[in-house]
C-alpha cells in the first residue's frame, strides 16, 4: 500500500490516511487501496473492530487539488481512475465519473465490523464525509470538520447528504454545508457530530480503549448483525420492518453456539466464549425471511378497532 497504512493486533484494525506530507489529501491511489482494505477487513475474522485515523497533523485534507484550478477536470479523465469509475456519455465532452468518496462510503456502510473514527486534525471536504458512516467519531480538540464544498463551486459528495442529516439535526447540516466554514472541534461536539474531544496525546488510547470494549466483550456475529440492522432501520418506512429482522435475528441468535455461552457465562458469573466468526456465520436477516403475517388484533384492542396501519 502507498497511502493507505493497515495495521492488526488484538482484533483492532487501525487503519490510516498515510500521506503526511500532503495532508492525508484523498487521492486516485488512496481510494483504491481503501477499498482494498475495507475488503481485507471485513474478509479476516481476527478483526473485531476498525480504527480510522491519519498520520501526522491531519486526519484528510479532502481531494488533492493542489496542482492547479483543472484538477477536477484532470479527475474525470484520470488514467489513474480505479476500473469500471469512469463512463462516457452523450453531450459530455469529458467522461463522467463515479464519485470516489462515494464508492468509498458505500463500502463502509456494507461493513460487518464497526467504525470509530479518530479524527485527530483537519477533516475538511471528503475528509470530513468519510467520518460519517463510521459508527462512532472522536476528535483531538485540535481538530476541525469543513463540508466546504459550496466555497469550491462543487456539491456535498460521499453520500453526505443522505449521512450528514441522519448524524446531526438538519438545519446543523444545512447551515454546514450552506455557509462551507470550518467546524471547530467544541462545536463539533456540541452538535453531536462527534462523541468525545480528547488531548491529542489521549485521542488514539481513547479509541482503543473503546475498540477493545467492542472487541473483548461482544459476540461478533451480534455486533455485525446489530450493525446492519441499526443503519438500515434509518430508512425504515415503519417499525414492523425493524421487528421482522430482530425475529429473525433473535431466533437464529438464540440458538447459537454464542448465546448458549453467553447465558452459562452471565449464570457462572464468568466472561463468555464467543465463536462464531465473521463473516462465515452471518446469516442475512433482512432479506432472507418473510415478513410475518400480523392479525391487527397482535398490536392491541385500540390498533386492532381502527385496523392496522
Amino acid at each position: 500500500m502507498q497511502q493507505i497504512a493497515l495495521e492488526v493486533a488484538d482484533g483492532i484494525a487501525t487503519v490510516r490516511f498515510d500521506r503526511p506530507d500532503r495532508l492525508n489529501a484523498f487521492t486516485d491511489v488512496m481510494e483504491a487501496e481503501l477499498m482494498e482494505v475495507w475488503d481485507a477487513v471485513d474478509a479476516d475474522p481476527d478483526v473485531r473492530v476498525v480504527v480510522l485515523t491519519g498520520t501526522g497533523r491531519a486526519f484528510c485534507a479532502g481531494m488533492d487539488l493542489s496542482e492547479s484550478s483543472e484538477a477536477f477536470a484532470r479527475w474525470r479523465t484520470s488514467d489513474t481512475a480505479p476500473p469500471g469509475t469512469t463512463h462516457d456519455v452523450a453531450g459530455q465532452d469529458l467522461p463522467v465519473r463515479r464519485d470516489g468518496g462515494g464508492r468509498v462510503v458505500l463500502r463502509m456502510f456494507d461493513l460487518d465490523k464497526p467504525i470509530i473514527a479518530a479524527v485527530n486534525g483537519a477533516a475538511v471536504g471528503v475528509g470530513a464525509t468519510i467520518t460519517l458512516p463510521c459508527d462512532v467519531r472522536m476528535a483531538s480538540e485540535a481538530a476541525r470538520f469543513g463540508f466546504v464544498f459550496n466555497r469550491r463551486g462543487f456539491v456535498p459528495e460521499s453520500c453526505s447528504t443522505w449521512f450528514l442529516p441522519r448524524v446531526v439535526p438538519m438545519q446543523t447540516a444545512l447551515e454546514w454545508v450552506y455557509t462551507g466554514r470550518a467546524v471547530g472541534a467544541a462545536e463539533a461536539l456540541e452538535r453531536g457530530l462527534v462523541r468525545s474531544l480528547h488531548a491529542p496525546e489521549d485521542l488514539l488510547p481513547a479509541a482503543y480503549a473503546l475498540a477493545r470494549e467492542i472487541a473483548e466483550g461482544t459476540a461478533a456475529v451480534s455486533t455485525a448483525l446489530t450493525r446492519r440492522m441499526m443503519w438500515r432501520m434509518l430508512g425504515a418506512e415503519h417499525p414492523v420492518v425493524a421487528h421482522t429482522a430482530e425475529t429473525a435475528a433473535i431466533n437464529l441468535r438464540g440458538v447459537s453456539a454464542d448465546a448458549h455461552d453467553g447465558i452459562a457465562a452471565f449464570l457462572e458469573k464468568r466472561a463468555p466464549v464467543f465463536v462464531d466468526r465473521v463473516p462465515d456465520d452471518v446469516p442475512d436477516v433482512l432479506a432472507a425471511f418473510p415478513a410475518p403475517v400480523f392479525d391487527p388484533g397482535d398490536l392491541g384492542p385500540a390498533t386492532a378497532a381502527r385496523g392496522a396501519r
